[in-house]
């Protein structure tokens, strides 16, 4: 029953704040608007439909803000007033009471707010589908922002998630295209990132790790937290100083480099996919910003870590090989790989596959960022996906949501920037460190603890492989050494009867000759 509430409700926002008309315009008939009109009692579309989106998005929940904050970076799918007024949900949505807030810190930390902090400002600093943040001062002088988290998050993103997951099995019961897509599974990585996104701990412990892996790429600054203050419902971390890397003409006027921005930005999202496995997947305009202080001049600041991405090993290796593949435009190399991976059926043509992956790619190369169109080429890759019955991979979906991303925040800063040109160099250094001689010496670097651990128990080992074995194992192992003797017999009766064979007939033949 709560889905079908939940249902009717979606049904009503759409149909309150005028959505019907944006994927139903074709529906013009009186009795049909009227209907409508009975339907949402007190509807009103005079404010402009990108407002009446975002609002939408607002009213229906923190999944649907995040799906709206993924659309917000496609400037080239949207209309222009869409992408304007669905940016505002990165950072713009609207805050709960700060007295509410207040409540909620002191809850968390069992002590009144003036305990802990020398000043606290109600007014959020920023507001999020999530959380919202505050700046505040600590008793040691230290400026510090505060993340509590919103109350009842998570019975609202349950229930939505329940009635995703309702759908997905739908889904898959009535679409037999829909098993390849793996519905069920999406839905389930959604969910983790959610669950994982509600626990401010962990989005803690995932800020400190990736500012340990950023520390010695000097190009993005990631805020350090303040363990003692940090619960799962409010998290206390260093205060950063930047602007946000929408306010494009600011940062030009600060002098800053945007060509180099651009570039820096694919630079350490390859970087933390490709060396580290372990990259921030939420990079929305609204969780960037840039440096202008003198020492820090033109770094990312990183926010929000909520949302991380994690790759194995093998991952890491096959995604590697396939942008390889595709930046050499050796789409036979990609085909191949497809196949190797298993996710596509084994009896698939590779010289077919490699065709169709040609035809959708090739229009796209030695043209600038501004010029391509990547919603068109998922497009068209998804339908040559579905030709080849090619199985989507769930554990991937976040790494191409962030690919958009970084997609759009290149377009935003620099639409010449050549995406592909720009990873190809750290792509093909990465694989050389991998397979060349500085890979190898790092793997043993790795196993060095294993090695050591080892060597200690080798006499013991090498001791029992001296010892007498098992009557069992002592039967065994002498029929195996008799049929070894049998058969070298066989095959030394072969050799000398061929050699005496032919020893004999050179001889009648030097007899023959000599008669």
């Amino acid at each position: 029953m709560r889905h079908v509430a939940r249902l009717v409700f979606i049904v009503f926002i759409v149909l309150r704040f005028g959505l019907d008309e944006l994927a139903l315009s074709s529906f013009r008939q009186r009795w049909v608007r009227a209907l409508v009109r009975l339907m949402t009692i007190g509807r009103r579309l005079d404010a402009p439909r990108g407002v009446r989106l975002r609002i939408a998005l607002e009213r229906l929940g923190p999944i649907f803000v995040k799906f709206g904050q993924v659309l917000s970076t496609r400037r080239d799918l949207l209309p222009e007033d869409f992408a304007d007024e669905l940016a505002k949900l990165q950072d713009d949505v609207p805050p709960f009471p700060a007295a509410q807030a207040r409540v909620l810190v002191e809850r968390a930390f069992n002590r009144p707010i003036d305990a802990i902090f020398a000043s606290f400002e109600a007014e959020p600093v920023a507001s999020a589908s999530i959380a919202q943040v505050h700046f505040a001062v600590l008793k040691d002088g230290r400026e510090v922002a505060v993340k509590v988290l919103r109350p009842g998050m998570l019975a609202v993103i349950d229930d939505d998630l329940s009635l995703m997951r309702t759908l997905a099995r739908w889904i898959e019961r009535l679409s037999a295209d829909a098993k390849r897509l793996k519905p069920r599974e999406v839905v389930a990585e959604f969910d983790n990132y959610l669950h994982d996104e509600l626990d401010l701990v962990r989005e803690a412990a995932n800020a400190a790790h990736l500012r340990r892996n950023m520390e010695g790429l000097s190009l993005v600054m990631v805020p350090e937290m303040v363990w003692e203050l940090c619960t799962t419902s409010v998290i206390v971390m260093e205060r950063m100083h930047g602007v946000p890397i929408s306010q494009t003409q600011r940062l030009r006027d600060a002098g800053v480099d945007i060509a180099k921005l651009a570039r820096d930005g694919v630079t350490i999202f390859f970087t933390q996919v490709f060396r580290d496995g372990f990259y921030h997947a939420d990079m929305h305009p609204g969780n960037i910003q840039v440096s202008i202080a003198p020492q820090t001049f033109g770094r990312y600041i990183a926010l929000d870590f909520g949302i991380v991405g994690t790759l194995t090993e093998v991952d890491k290796e096959y995604l590697a090989q396939n942008f390889i593949a595709f930046f050499r435009r050796d789409y036979k190399r990609v085909a191949e790989l497809h196949l190797e991976s298993g996710w596509v059926p084994a009896g698939t043509r590779v010289d077919e596959l490699e065709g169709a992956i040609r035809a959708v790619c090739e229009p796209h190369f030695d043209r600038p960022l501004k010029d391509i169109s990547l919603g068109q080429v998922l497009l068209r890759l998804f339908q040559t996906s579905r030709r080849f019955n090619v199985e989507i991979q769930p554990q991937l979906v976040l790494l191409q949501k962030t690919l958009l991303n970084v997609e759009g925040l290149g377009r935003q800063l620099d639409p010449e920037l050549d995406l592909w040109n720009t990873a190809k160099p750290f792509l093909e250094r990465w694989m050389n460190d991998q397979i060349g001689w500085r890979g190898f010496v790092e793997r043993l670097k790795n196993e060095a603890p294993r090695y050591v651990q080892l060597l200690p128990e080798l006499p013991r080992l090498l001791h029992q492989a001296l010892q007498p074995r098992s009557s069992a194992e002592q039967r065994a192992l002498e029929a195996l050494y008799l049929e070894q003797r049998r058969t070298n017999r066989l095959l030394q009766t072969l050799i000398y009867g061929g050699l005496g064979f032919l020893l004999g007939a050179i001889a009648v033949q030097l007899f023959v000759n000599w008669r």
